[in-house]
């Protein structure tokens, strides 16, 4: 019996189970997983937690309801990926043997790598949303909180769906006036790139739509420090940004089994090829969503639109194939604008986020790069569409792994950083 070892059961490597279960025959591959959590979380939805869009109960489940028939569970951190000798030893001191590994560890926030951030004042003045307990806390704080200078902070790049921020400042409008306090609250949105997004042509749209929500940006932001005795946040360049209430995407990281493990890049990513998804570690590694280094939005679309393409791959690694090039960074997203409003956004390596209509060419019903009430729509029906049918290994009709460019008015190939 071959292994194939699976570490991470979150949005990728649950999906990966799935996949893989159903394609590698049982008499032949037996597959496990890894993952220490007891909860597979709902992460799109820590973004609403905080305006009490959610409950805290639609956003965790426990991981052993996903994970499917015929695949052992192990609940255990990882300590070594020993890759010359295809063994990964966990914390127990429990060492198993892998044919194939597939490294789908994540990332996570590591707000101790700027200076300042933690202490008495972390999730009491100074929050983040990209985890459960941060969302939720912050949720608590906003339910009291009378007003004064909120800041939406980006630490650095790349982050996890990088228009969350944006969507958060957003959703910050809209609740501070259906509250009748929007007059009370200054939001500032900080970033360290030069605009709203990092792509020119969608990053011109939501300029706009922060200058009419009236919230003010400060872009090129490359943060130093916080100096939470001073309530304020100051860049290299020496500016000064104050607040009342820090909302920050602190740094993220990828898993530090990763470091400990003699490979990664500087932040803990698996160097892997952005068209095939196999390591550039050993032939028999892979890697899929945030846990690579691949210049793709660090998104669950993309972990998505991966899997379905890994598992391909790893079906003719296995048959001594060559590997399909096929990934193409596809990512979709909806970006909430606030007011029962989103935005969709679909692009690739190649193409930026542009105008047209999604998923049919002709006539949608979703629009891209355009304001409706129908995105915002779309956006909550994910959650139901991630829960039953995405983590679940289910192929969701019409969408397709790699961008379909029917129906778009695309500019001229161009090879985009994320």
């Amino acid at each position: 019996m071959k292994q194939l070892l699976i570490l991470g059961a979150g949005t990728s490597g649950t999906m990966m189970s799935n996949h893989l279960r159903k394609t590698l025959p049982k008499k032949d591959w037996q597959i496990t997983v890894v993952d220490h959590q007891e909860n597979h979380y709902y992460q799109p939805g820590f973004l609403f937690l905080p305006f009490d869009i959610y409950k805290t109960s639609q956003l965790k489940k426990s991981i052993k309801k996903f994970i499917p028939k015929g695949v052992n569970l192990i609940q255990e951190k990882v300590e070594l990926i020993d890759k010359d000798q295809d063994q990964v030893s966990l914390k127990n001191g429990e060492k198993l043997k892998y044919d194939i590994l597939i490294i789908a560890t994540g990332t996570d926030i590591a707000p101790r790598e700027i200076e300042g951030m933690l202490g008495d004042h972390w999730q009491k003045s100074v929050f983040d949303f990209y985890t459960f307990d941060g969302a939720r806390n912050l949720r608590n704080k906003l339910r009291k909180w009378d007003g004064g200078k909120l800041v939406v902070h980006i630490s650095e790049m790349p982050i996890k769906c990088p228009v969350a921020p944006l969507e958060f400042a957003f959703l910050a409008d809209s609740y501070f006036k259906n509250k009748k306090m929007r007059d009370k609250v200054d939001i500032t949105f900080v970033t360290p790139v030069s605009g709203a997004f990092t792509k020119p042509k969608a990053s011109k749209e939501l300029n706009y739509l922060l200058e009419q929500k009236n919230i003010k940006i400060v872009p090129d932001f490359n943060i130093e420090k916080v100096d939470a005795d001073n309530n304020k946040i100051v860049d290299y360049g020496g500016m000064e940004v104050e607040y009342d209430l820090l909302v920050t995407v602190p740094t993220n990281m990828g898993d530090d089994v990763i470091e400990r493990s003699g490979f990664g890049d500087e932040l803990n990513f698996v160097p892997t090829d952005k068209a095939t998804l196999q390591t550039k570690v050993k032939d028999n590694i892979f890697a899929i969503g945030d846990a690579t280094n691949i210049p793709a939005s660090k998104a669950g679309s993309v972990a998505h639109f991966e899997a379905e393409i890994l598992t391909e791959n790893i079906q003719r690694y296995i048959n001594g194939q060559e590997l399909k090039q096929e990934f193409d960074g596809h990512a979709n997203c909806f970006v909430e604008t606030g007011d029962g409003k989103a935005i969709l956004i679909d692009f690739n390596y190649t193409h930026e986020p542009t105008t047209g209509h999604y998923p049919f060419p002709n006539f949608g019903p979703l629009s891209l790069l355009k304001e409706s009430h129908m995105n915002h729509l779309g956006k909550l029906a994910f959650r139901w569409i991630y829960w039953n049918m995405l983590i679940t290994g289910k192929h969701i009709p019409f969408v397709s792994a790699t961008m379909d460019t029917d129906g778009k008015d695309l500019e001229p190939e161009q090879e985009i950083t994320h």
